[in-house]
């Protein structure tokens, strides 16, 4: 195995490792996608359906 393919190997690594960290301090932060509330939109901070669901209703 020649140096460049283990600078692959670790920059791989490396890319998964920080995935993961941003996806921890986004849920920490509470801004998570549509994807983590399981279809629960009126639990979801995120989803834009939930919002226009809470919002007002306006009477025409």
């Amino acid at each position: 195995m020649s140096w460049w393919e283990i600078l692959i190997i670790i920059a791989a690594a490396a890319f998964v490792v920080g995935v993961i960290v941003w996806r921890i301090i986004r849920k920490k932060q509470g801004k998570s996608s549509c994807c983590d509330c399981g279809g629960n939109c009126a639990s979801c901070p995120a989803c834009a359906r939930a919002r226009d669901a809470k919002a007002p209703q306006e009477k025409k």
